[in-house]
């Protein structure tokens, strides 16, 4: 690997563009490296985890709004939409735009957390659509996706943009575009002005995931793969970026990040080395904000042990700065401890996740967001009992910067009225690389069919996971067929007709 510093520099500097970080990422984005086939397997994986969370969601309302949208927008060659036939295709990047909220909605798919937050599944839906309007065969898309993890998951490690308030969606923006280099084979410069342009119109607040959180959370990353695929379509067209766009005095070190003194240490892959982000990634067993899972975990656990939950009087949960101010009372958002709360928001809440797992030992991404189960008298009381604190051993393991090392759970204590503890902590959940119980092919396969069941006939689950998992050698006629489709007059249409498509 090599180590990128990146910095603001003066516009008299006349920085070089092989000097700028866009330009180092459009370099890998355009070498020659050859997956391995752990990298493949993992690939197949992510596609077929993406494929079942998009097809459980596809009924939700944000989805439906996304899906109507990217309808109306029909072209004859174009990309293909979960759950609708394939021989109606739309343009690829409404197509991203409606399977990227597909995807994103139950906030159920894979993650990445280090200095800053990911979901890097979140580059495959625009991807795949660019393979599918452009004829690519499936290797090249493999290639795609790799870069796309790949760009995300370094973005993440050495740049933070949660502390400035940015939300994450910034680095997916560059990491779309440079897969999206590397599916079509452009060339460098191209690629470049790509990844700048992305990142130019990718940036928004944090105030997406903050508060009463809205639909937009699940439209978010869509809306970076649809502005990226734009920006690599003007890009190919001869268009430039505003450049350079993490080092210009004016531009994003400078005035949205940490400003003129600060100098961030990107790591990437050498040139032609192979790209093995991906296997740094982990899914979700549970369908919840990532820094939940290991504590779903916990509280199932205790949910055997704890007969009577009335007689509990508080419970503390000591965990990571990040779990404690992003989903924890270190928030300081009302909105988490409230039963009428949007279903993004309560899976943002870990003092209301924790009390449904512990009450209900089992956690279920509908059932346990119900308004019926939110406002349940004794999951009220209990939620009102939990508070987080920070605990700087769990930030330091939440940051190691081993990943065989790093840590998302925390310790839990739990004050009964008679005056005894009961004390336990998880570091990781049971379904992460390093857990108990690590997801192979077959969990991901399971996943799949659990959360399809009854949505989609047997044979298309068949079809669709025979072809998924001979990825590496499907033609570019194949990959119309990797967005399912459901059962004939099960997709609902839209809620109302008063919009401009």
């Amino acid at each position: 690997m090599q180590e990128i510093k990146v910095k603001t520099h003066p516009s008299s500097a006349l920085l070089k563009k092989e000097d700028q970080l866009a330009w180092k990422i459009a370099e890998i984005a355009a070498d020659k490296s050859r997956p391995s086939a752990e990298t493949i397997e993992m690939v197949i994986n992510r596609i077929i985890d993406n494929a079942s969370v998009a097809i459980a969601s596809l009924n939700r309302k944000p989805v439906i709004s996304a899906r109507d949208m990217a309808l109306a927008h029909p072209k004859k060659n174009g990309a293909t939409l979960f759950g609708v036939d394939p021989k109606f295709k739309v343009h690829c990047e409404w197509a991203a735009w409606a399977n990227g909220t597909a995807v994103r909605e139950l906030d159920y798919h894979d993650t990445f957390l280090a200095a800053d937050y990911s979901h890097p599944g979140d580059n495959i839906p625009a991807i795949l659509a660019v393979a599918q309007q452009k004829k690519i065969d499936g290797i090249n898309l493999i290639k795609g996706i790799l870069t796309g993890y790949e760009v995300q998951v370094n973005l993440v490690k050495g740049i933070c943009l949660h502390e400035h308030k940015i939300d994450h969606i910034a680095h997916l923006g560059p990491s779309v575009a440079a897969g999206i280099g590397t599916l079509l084979k452009l060339e460098k410069d191209i690629i470049y002005q790509s990844i700048q342009q992305a990142l130019h119109t990718t940036i928004s607040t944090r105030q997406s995931r903050k508060g009463e959180i809205s639909s937009w959370k699940a439209f978010a990353p869509s809306h970076a793969g649809k502005m990226a695929i734009e920006s690599v379509d003007r890009c190919m067209r001869g268009e430039g970026a505003p450049s350079p766009i993490y080092e210009g005095e004016d531009s994003v070190i400078a005035y949205i990040l940490s400003g003129p003194d600060k100098e961030y240490t990107v790591p990437l892959p050498n040139i032609n080395e192979e790209k093995k982000a991906i296997l740094e990634t982990y899914t979700k067993e549970h369908s919840a904000e990532y820094q939940s899972q290991a504590l779903i975990d916990l509280a199932k656990s205790l949910n055997k042990k704890i007969k009577d939950k009335s007689l509990i009087s508080k419970i503390e949960i000591h965990t990571s700065h990040h779990t404690h101010f992003v989903i924890g009372t270190g928030s300081n958002d009302p909105q988490k401890m409230d039963p009428k709360a949007s279903r993004e928001t309560l899976d943002h809440s870990i003092m209301y996740i924790f009390a449904v797992a512990l009450e209900d030992g089992n956690w279920h991404h509908i059932k346990s967001y119900t308004p019926e189960r939110a406002n349940r008298k004794s999951t009220v009381e209990l939620w009102r009992k939990i508070e987080t604190f920070e605990d700087a051993e769990w930030t330091k393991k939440y940051h190691d910067p081993d990943p065989l090392k790093k840590s998302f759970g925390g310790k839990v204590i739990v004050k009964m009225r008679d005056g005894s503890v009961i004390s336990e902590e998880k570091e990781v959940a049971d379904a992460h690389p390093s857990g108990l119980r690590p997801f192979r092919r077959s969990n991901y396969i399971e996943k799949f069919k659990n959360l399809t069941e009854g949505i989609i006939t047997k044979s298309e689950s068949d079809k669709f996971l025979k072809l998924v998992q001979n990825l590496k050698n499907l033609k570019a006629r194949d990959l119309v067929n990797l967005n399912p489709k459901i059962k004939k007059n099960l997709i609902n249409k839209k809620y109302q007709n008063n919009s401009i498509f």
